[in-house]
C-alpha cells in the first residue's frame, strides 16, 4: 500500500501508512519528519517532494510502527530510555538522545518534547506552540485501541504521564496522535485519566479480543478501547 500525504497546515503534512501515521513539520530553517512509518519505504524520497530543507528524524517511541524507514537516517532523535526496545527489534543508527523539556528549533517553529512513558518507558510527545498542537504519539487515541500488555508497558506510568498533562492542556486547541480520529480534543485526556484508574482498581473489566495471534483484553475507556492483559 502506497502512503498517502495529506496538508494540515502549509507547513505541516500527516503521511499515513496503513494503520499508522507520522508527520513532517516545517521552520523556516529546518524539517522534523516526526516517527518513519511502518512499511513505508523511501521516506527521504517522499519528504524530499514536499521541502527541500534539511531534514531530521525524531521518533515518538521504538515499536515497529513507528521506525520503519529508521535505517534511511544515521542519526535521529529519541528518548534513551526506548534504546533497549530499538535495539531488540534489530534496528541501527546512533541515537540523539533527547528527554522532556528539550526544544527543537526549526526555524520560527519551536517544538518542545513532553516525556510520556507508560505505553513504553520512553514515549515522547512534540508540542507545536506556535499551532497549540501536541503530537502525542499512541498514548492519547479516540476511537482506536491504546496497546498496553507486553513486558515494557506500565499503566501505573502512563497515567502518571496524563496527569503531567493537565497543566499544559489550556495551551493545546488539538492533540494529533499516531492513530485513529485525528484531530482529537483535549478534554479526552481527564476522561482517560478517570478510565485507566477505574480500570487499575478493577472497575472496568476487559473482553477478549484477537491480536496478533494472541488473546489480550480490550477494556473500554469511553474514549477509545485500551488493550491489556
Amino acid at each position: 500500500m502506497n502512503p498517502v500525504i495529506s496538508s494540515l497546515r502549509p507547513d505541516t503534512w500527516r503521511i499515513d501508512d496503513g494503520g499508522v501515521r507520522f508527520f513532517l513539520l516545517c521552520g523556516t530553517e529546518r524539517a522534523l519528519l516526526i516517527d518513519s512509518g511502518m512499511t513505508v519505504t523511501g521516506a527521504r524520497e517522499i519528504v524530499g517532494e514536499l521541502t527541500s530543507l534539511p531534514l531530521s528524524l525524531l521518533n515518538t517511541h521504538a515499536d515497529r510502527d513507528h521506525t520503519g524507514s529508521n535505517e534511511e537516517f544515521e542519526s535521529f532523535y529519541m528518548h534513551p530510555d526506548e534504546e533497549p526496545l530499538y535495539r531488540r527489534s534489530g534496528k541501527s543508527g546512533r541515537i540523539l538522545p533527547v528527554r522532556g523539556g528539550d526544544v527543537i528549533d526549526l526555524g520560527s517553529r519551536p517544538l518542545t518534547v513532553v516525556e510520556l512513558p507508560g505505553h513504553t518507558p520512553g514515549s515522547i510527545g512534540i508540542y507545536d506552540a506556535v499551532n497549540r498542537v501536541l503530537i502525542s504519539g499512541d498514548p492519547i487515541q479516540q476511537n482506536g485501541n491504546i496497546f498496553m500488555f507486553g513486558d515494557h508497558r506500565s499503566l501505573p506510568r502512563y497515567v502518571e504521564s496524563l496527569k503531567n498533562l493537565l497543566p499544559m492542556l489550556d495551551q493545546i486547541d488539538e492533540i494529533w496522535p499516531s492513530h485513529a480520529d485525528l484531530p482529537v480534543p483535549p478534554s479526552v485526556v481527564p476522561v482517560l485519566i478517570e478510565k485507566t484508574e477505574a480500570l487499575l482498581r478493577g472497575e472496568i473489566a476487559g473482553e477478549p479480543f484477537e491480536m496478533h495471534g494472541r488473546t489480550v483484553l480490550r477494556a473500554d475507556l469511553g474514549v477509545t478501547g485500551m488493550l491489556v492483559e
